[in-house]
């Protein structure tokens, strides 16, 4: 019987199959509350599997810590976290859960899209502050999303599907990622491919959903924000980095941006003091994966991935090392 550790709750559905055939563990380590290498050494020291999550620091010295360790399988799509080398030199398999979260997360894009357009949240705040007292033709007044351009950043699974979402709304697509999309991916979302600078100028909407790496840290920082249109729109549901925040809060404040909807934040959980001031700011808690379905199959994937190596097995699922 293998010990498998849990950095923090997931849904016990998803790892039912876990908890018969091994010793499983669960704690609920965070950022403030043990999540550190530390913390993460405490736990894992003995584990033979470890379940992780996006904010785990699995360094070279964590997996020098836990000489068991034989597979971390992370409860996420992202990776930046962990040190792939320093498990690939210490023969540790690194699993993700690539896949499951593109649905849950579009139709998440979109709720943000639409929140933030038709001005959901002031209107909520304006309802239950007692200042609705009747019909007006200028209250609140937000922005159609038909005949507008949706820029997405990183046509990948998930900017495939919020595409596809885009048009049922009339919206025009264009996109950038690094290197062109497959001809068949642009026809089904109906995406131009265009520089990012020309996406920047054009979009009355701009998307985020590359990964996080060295090229894409503060991709939008100060000169993408002002090369965008004053009445546009920016979603980031990818990662907090991506966007330079200081700059973000600046341009909102400057009236050089229309508004912002974030679901993941520079340095999370901390968020800039500037974001929580400004009313056109829409902000979730990484939220875009959170339905039952996605993050109950997202354990799912977990268990399949520390079963398959803890049983030997040769084709190991969602592998990354």
């Amino acid at each position: 019987m293998a010990r498998i550790v849990i950095t923090r709750p997931v849904p016990e559905a998803g790892i039912a199959e876990l908890r018969k055939a091994h010793e499983v563990t669960v704690h609920d380590l965070g950022p403030d509350s043990g999540g550190d290498e530390e913390g993460i050494l405490a736990v894992a020291r003995e584990a033979d599997a470890l379940i992780s999550m996006l904010d785990n620091p699995l360094t070279a010295r964590v997996m020098a810590g836990c000489p068991r360790l034989k597979v971390i399988a992370q409860y996420a799509v992202g990776y930046d976290n962990i040190d792939l080398e320093a498990a690939r030199a210490r023969g540790i398999v690194v699993t993700h859960t690539p896949g499951v979260l593109t649905e849950a997360t579009a139709d998440f894009t979109m709720a943000l899209m639409l929140a933030l357009a038709r001005r959901l949240p002031e209107a909520e705040r304006y309802v239950r502050a007692g200042r609705f007292r009747r019909w007006e033709a200028t209250t609140l007044l937000g922005m159609e999303l038909r005949g507008k351009t949706l820029g997405i950043v990183g046509l990948g699974r998930i900017g495939a599907a919020v595409a596809r979402r885009a048009l049922g709304f009339g919206m025009q697509v264009v996109y950038y990622n690094r290197r062109r999309a497959n001809p068949t991916v642009e026809r089904m979302a109906c995406a131009r491919f265009v520089p990012l600078e020309t996406l920047l100028a054009e979009s009355d909407v701009v998307s985020l959903h590359c990964p996080l790496n060295a090229e894409s840290r503060h991709l939008i920082d100060a000169a993408a924000l002002a090369r965008m249109k004053p009445t546009a729109l920016l979603v980031n549901t990818a990662r907090g980095a991506v966007v330079d925040e200081a700059a973000l809060v600046e341009a909102l404040r400057a009236g050089r941006l229309a508004g912002a909807a974030l679901d993941v934040f520079e340095h999370e959980p901390a968020i800039h003091p500037g974001l929580l001031e400004l009313d056109r700011v829409v902000l979730a808690p990484h939220l875009a994966s959170a339905t039952t379905e996605t993050r109950t199959e997202m354990a799912r994937m977990c268990a399949r991935a520390v079963m398959a190596v803890l049983e030997g097995e040769e084709k190991i699922p969602y592998r990354l090392v």
